[in-house]
């Protein structure tokens, strides 16, 4: 089993920066993507920003330059640093671990973002 443990959320006002961190602990596959999801009540959950354990990156075009995602494989963490926010980006951030061999989900529990405008 893998566990992930998200922290960083918060209320912050439109143009500042928040920091959202993850922890996964527990049989942790080598070959693994980590990344954050978010999702607003009634919308279907989005991808935010992703990065493989090889340190391949990919973003959602809404925070392309804004946001940049980072990891330490043999922490196994990872890191979401946010700038620039906008209200659009209020959101629960999940946490996220991806195995690709196996096609195998984790989630966090979640984390509250809110930007006020």
């Amino acid at each position: 089993q893998v566990q992930l443990a998200e922290s960083g959320g918060g209320l912050v006002q439109a143009g500042g920066s928040l920091r959202l961190s993850c922890a996964a602990s527990g049989s942790i596959a080598r070959i693994n993507a980590m990344g954050w999801y978010r999702q607003v009540s009634g919308k279907q959950r989005e991808l935010v920003a992703r990065i493989s354990s090889g340190g391949i990156t990919n973003y959602a075009d809404s925070v392309k330059g804004r946001f940049t995602i980072s990891r330490e494989n043999a922490k196994n963490t990872v890191t979401l640093q946010m700038n620039s926010l906008k209200a659009e980006d209020t959101a629960v951030y999940y946490c996220n671990l991806h195995v690709p061999l196996t096609g195998r989900d984790y989630w966090g529990q979640g984390t509250q973002v809110t930007v006020s405008s």
